[in-house]
């Protein structure tokens, strides 16, 4: 049986889409995918301030994207949903398919 879908659950993935919708969050998902960095880390990766660095990342987390851990006076952010990794290898393709 076919399961139907509410507008509930398409506005849930809006919001997870909406979370990842700006190059520095893509910039940060794509960096911890290899692994869990601290705010620091990634303050210095994508060149903003630490307060817009952990605004990004406030939203990231809402979504379900990131996981954070604070230890001591660092925070320590990991990848929750590396489902993500399979979305970003599709948009290669589509950039792919759109240079020829």
């Amino acid at each position: 049986m076919k399961t139907i879908k509410t507008a509930d659950h398409f506005e849930v993935r809006a919001r997870i889409m909406k979370a990842m919708a700006h190059p520095s969050r893509l910039m940060m998902v794509d960096a911890l995918a290899q692994g869990e960095m601290c705010v620091c880390d990634l303050t210095e990766l994508v060149g903003h301030d630490m307060s817009t660095v952990s605004k990004h990342l406030r939203l990231l987390k809402d979504a379900g994207i990131v996981d954070d851990d604070k230890r001591g006076k660092q925070v320590y952010y990991r990848l929750k949903a590396t489902c993500v990794l399979n979305f970003f290898k599709c948009m290669e393709s589509v950039m792919q398919a759109n240079e020829s």
